[in-house]
């Protein structure tokens, strides 16, 4: 009886190890990290419930034409990936901008802080002007974050004066930077570099 009784705790400890197994593993499934080494094959099966849209359009301010995958589209999960190659085995680089479930090992997500992002850099970032197809794109100054792959889009809380706008690496006091209340709007990965 001794022995039924073991066996069986060793049989319940091994199902609530699996169970957490695939809790964890759920929860990877949002890691955009994760993605980067999938098809679009691979997409299919491991998201059947993202309502999957494809096509191709221009890209790079207009200068290349790229398949995409839209994933969750019109949710707050929405994120899209440009392709390397028209038969999607290699992803260009991918974005979203929703405060969804997506999220990046390094936390960086929709909604981090200008200040956030100082902190976890380790370093101050740069950011170039609003208003234009890379607006409020971050320059990460040899930070942290360099490495990480993330290219990270801030977006202003309140309305930028017209010094803000345009291509250019923005110089900006603390209490401006305070004043456009700066966040994280979208986030991308660029595997093609």
């Amino acid at each position: 009886m001794r022995k039924i009784l073991i066996i069986l705790a060793v049989v319940l400890m091994a199902a609530c190890n699996s169970t957490k197994k695939g809790t964890s593993g759920s929860s990877s499934k949002f890691n955009i990290e994760n993605l980067g080494k999938m098809d679009s094959e691979d997409l299919s099966r491991n998201y059947p419930d993202a309502n999957i849209e494809e096509g191709t359009d221009m890209f790079e301010e207009g200068t290349e034409e790229r398949p995409f995958t839209i994933l969750y589209p019109g949710t707050e999960n929405e994120l899209h990936i440009t392709w390397q190659d028209k038969d999607r085995k290699d992803i260009h680089d991918l974005r979203y901008s929703s405060n969804g479930k997506w999220r990046s090992e390094t936390g960086v997500n929709i909604g981090t802080t200008y200040a956030e992002l100082n902190k976890m850099n380790g370093k101050k970032v740069s950011f170039y002007g609003f208003g234009w197809d890379y607006s409020g794109a971050v320059d990460w100054n040899g930070g942290k974050l360099e490495k990480s792959g993330l290219r990270v889009f801030l977006k202003p809380e309140n309305k930028p004066d017209n010094k803000f706008y345009g291509d250019k690496i923005i110089e900006a006091t603390p209490e401006e930077i305070e004043t456009l209340d700066l966040k994280v709007g979208s986030i991308m990965i660029n595997y093609a570099i």
